[in-house]
Parts: structure tokens; C-alpha cells; sequence
């Protein structure tokens, strides 16, 4: 997180990273799944790629609730947790099919996002306190 003032859940620096990573597996990782994985795995994926922004999203309007926010942050650790099992799968079952250094590459980014997401539930109540005025 930056110095900057935070006025929107869009200038979270880990709803960002969320973002990019989402636009990755719906773009070009699971168009590369094998056909009988596109609406099963598929579906998964795309389902938890979407939903670790969503809930930073969602989350956001609790922001001065911290036992609800961080119930959000909490559950955008699972979803990241959950995409970085299934990109594995995927490198595990069909390496000779997918870009598994892409896969990797975003796993990178579901691990950062887990660790920003912790310390942003840490001190979010201290860094945000002042932002009600």
C-alpha cells in the first residue's frame, strides 16, 4: 500500500493485482483447458478469479466495520487460496496443454494478494481511522 489516500476499493493496490489475475484465467488460461475441464474446472476458476475482487469490492462498504472487514478479507484469502490449488491442478494434469509458466505466474500473484490482504486486515484499523471526516 502507498502513501496515497484510499477514497475507493479500485485504489487498492491488492484489488488490482485481484483484477489482473482474473483478467489472466478468464483469458488465457482457461481457454486453454482440455474440453471436458472447460465447464468443471473451468467453471471453478472462474468463479474464484472473480470473486477475491468482488469481495474486496463488496467488502469495501464495511471498511469502518473492522470485525466485517476483515470477514472479507478473510474470505479473499480462501478464494485466492482456492485459485492457487486449482492453477496447480492445472500445472499438475495438463502441462503439455496449458502455459504452465503463465499459471505461475499468477500463482505469484494470488500468494502476494494473500500476504497484502493479511496486513492490510492487521492495520487497517490504524491506518484507516482518520478517513471518516
Amino acid at each position: 500500500m502507498t502513501n496515497n489516500t484510499i477514497k475507493s476499493f479500485q485504489d487498492l493496490i491488492v484489488y488490482q493485482n485481484l483484477n489482473k489475475a482474473a483478467k489472466i484465467v478468464i483469458k488465457e488460461i482457461i481457454p486453454t483447458l482440455p474440453r471436458e475441464e472447460k465447464f468443471d474446472l473451468g467453471d471453478q476458476m472462474r468463479r474464484a478469479s472473480k470473486g477475491a475482487p468482488a469481495l474486496i469490492a463488496e467488502g469495501f462498504a464495511k471498511r469502518y466495520f473492522t470485525k466485517h472487514w476483515r470477514k472479507y478479507i478473510n474470505d479473499c484469502i480462501g478464494e485466492c487460496n482456492e485459485m492457487i490449488h486449482h492453477l496447480t491442478m492445472c500445472i499438475e494434469l495438463y502441462d503439455n496443454q496449458i502455459d504452465t509458466e503463465r499459471c505461475r505466474e499468477v500463482i505469484e500473484i494470488y500468494d502476494i494478494s494473500c500476504k497484502q490482504l493479511t496486513k492490510l486486515g492487521q492495520v487497517w484499523k490504524n491506518y484507516h481511522k482518520d478517513d471518516k471526516k
